[in-house]
């Protein structure tokens, strides 16, 4: 018979009294256990259960906006106004509208628009205009490359940004806004003369744009489809 010796012993002691300790924090599994916490599953499905049902919100069905919930559209225009009215009508199509968040979506939206006529991107262009007013901008592109032209603009930024009117065009809504901004742009020809703006002036644009989106879409993205400018 083989002995085993004193070091192999020792472990395996140390091993039986490891094991009984954390048999003791740790207890035994009941099967009542929660499951593992998985970061990538849905908030709703990791939510205890056992918290009272009251707590679940139901968004509004379309059409079935509440009265007090259109105290976002309230907020920008006065109620009994045709602006107010258009709003509303959106809102109704569309629970998730915010007017305020479309506003500042519109602003974005200008900058990029505006910047990426100047340097001729018809790709950014395409996905944030309809395709009367893109195909409107791309040829105003094409005619100035045809010349050799280039246009050198810097944006400022957007001094005021309003909106001023609203309406449901069958399941499609529209808003328009009124945007004044600051911008430098120059219009150079083939031999680098300036031949419209200033290099270095800083120039107020006023412009009314409308944008537009079918309710019925899943894409949650507007689009530019009628401009025009201020005197």
């Amino acid at each position: 018979m083989e002995y085993l010796d004193f070091g192999t012993i020792f472990f395996f002691v140390a091993a039986v009294v490891i094991f009984l300790q954390l048999r003791k924090v740790l207890g035994r599994r009941t099967g009542n256990e929660r499951p593992p916490f998985n970061p990538y599953t849905r908030t709703a499905e990791v939510e205890d259960k056992s918290k009272p049902s009251d707590n679940v919100v139901s968004l509004p069905r379309r059409g079935e906006v509440k009265e007090s919930s259109f105290e976002k559209v309230d907020a920008v225009a006065k109620p009994g106004t045709p602006l107010n009215d258009g709003l509303r009508a959106i809102q109704n199509a569309d629970p998730a509208f915010e007017p305020a968040k479309f506003l500042d979506g519109s602003k974005m939206a200008y900058e990029m628009i505006v910047m990426s006529f100047a340097d001729g991107d018809r790709k950014t262009l395409k996905s944030l205009l309809s395709r009367e007013v893109f195909d409107g901008f791309v040829a105003a592109i094409a005619d100035r490359e045809s010349r050799g032209e280039k246009v050198q603009s810097s944006f400022v930024g957007i001094n005021k940004a309003d909106i001023i009117g609203a309406e449901m065009k069958g399941t499609e809504s529209h808003v328009t806004v009124r945007i004044v901004s600051e911008l430098i742009s120059a219009t150079l020809d083939k031999n680098g003369t300036v031949i419209d703006g200033d290099k270095e002036a800083v120039a107020e644009v006023k412009d009314v744009w409308t944008f537009a989106r079918d309710t019925r879409s899943k894409d949650p993205n507007w689009k530019l489809v009628a401009t025009e400018a201020e005197d």
